[in-house]
């Protein structure tokens, strides 16, 4: 466990293993302790690092108004005070947020990218879409965090062999600082890079579950924005697919990141 300041707030951190960079990003109301059923595996061949995203897990919770753009700064400045030099990124739903952002702001720091169950824009352009998150911006401050946490858990492992996961979930969600879950959420709405996605140059994976929230068709039209990006399908997965198919995830990043990591890697200018 460590920390490091960046701007008046403490954020912690967590290493593991050896070899090149690799960052994990959670989503929102998660922490690094969601990527339990990766480190092990992938700090066999990378030096593993995992932020909590500001507002977050064991970071701070400042009272101010948060943004993607913000916790994309947050990073770079882990990865300056860490002594990096260019990373492999993944980010899982807001933290893909995060990685799209980091991506189109410093290419350079990338040495491949893989987004997980998410979008590079978040636009309330029809009534339909405002209807939806209107819907759900009244819910998040009307329900407590533990009903809106055991909604989630029922909706993301439904199975009756994921109860446990489905229990444990709950608990972790209900922990949240509801302010700063808050805070979290309209950070989301109305970000958005999509017009800049061509700025991204290093190898890039999106992976989909075939029952995520937003449509597969959805993650086919911005990879044919991104010039050196595909798609991987996992079956009978939802939002949270690294917890519903650890073996899966696993095995679908490691083949795309021993790909990647062939490529000899020199100075920051190197994606």
């Amino acid at each position: 466990m460590a920390y490091f300041e960046h701007e008046g707030c403490s954020l912690h951190y967590e290493e593991y293993g050896q070899g090149e960079p690799l960052v994990l990003l959670h989503g929102l109301g998660s922490s690094c302790q969601d990527w339990e059923m990766q480190i092990a595996e992938l700090a066999r061949h990378y030096r593993l690092i995992l932020m909590d995203i500001r507002g977050h897990g064991r970071s701070d919770k400042p009272r101010e108004r948060y943004s993607i753009p913000g916790f994309s700064a947050d990073l770079m400045a882990l990865l300056e005070h860490l002594q990096t030099g260019p990373v492999h990124l993944v980010g899982l739903s807001m933290g893909g947020m995060v990685g799209f952002q980091f991506a189109v702001d410093h290419p350079e720091w990338l040495r491949s990218l893989c987004i997980v169950n998410s979008a590079p824009e978040v636009k309330v352009r029809s009534r339909d879409d405002y209807w939806q998150w209107a819907k759900r911006w009244t819910l998040a401050r009307v329900l407590s965090l533990s009903t809106i946490g055991k909604g989630l858990a029922a909706r993301l492992f439904p199975k009756p062999e994921q109860a446990e996961l489905r229990r444990k979930m709950a608990e972790r969600w209900a922990r949240n600082d509801k302010r700063a879950y808050l805070a979290s959420f309209d950070a989301i709405v109305g970000w958005g890079v999509e017009e800049r996605l061509g700025r991204i140059t290093c190898p890039t994976l999106v992976i989909s579950a075939d029952h995520d929230y937003t449509p597969v068709k959805l993650k086919e039209r911005y990879v044919s924005l991104i010039p050196h990006a595909r798609l991987a399908i996992i079956d009978d997965s939802r939002h949270a697919t690294p917890l519903d198919q650890p073996q899966r995830f696993n095995q679908t990043l490691l083949q795309f990141l021993a790909a990647t990591s062939t490529t000899p890697q020199g100075s920051l200018s190197s994606c």
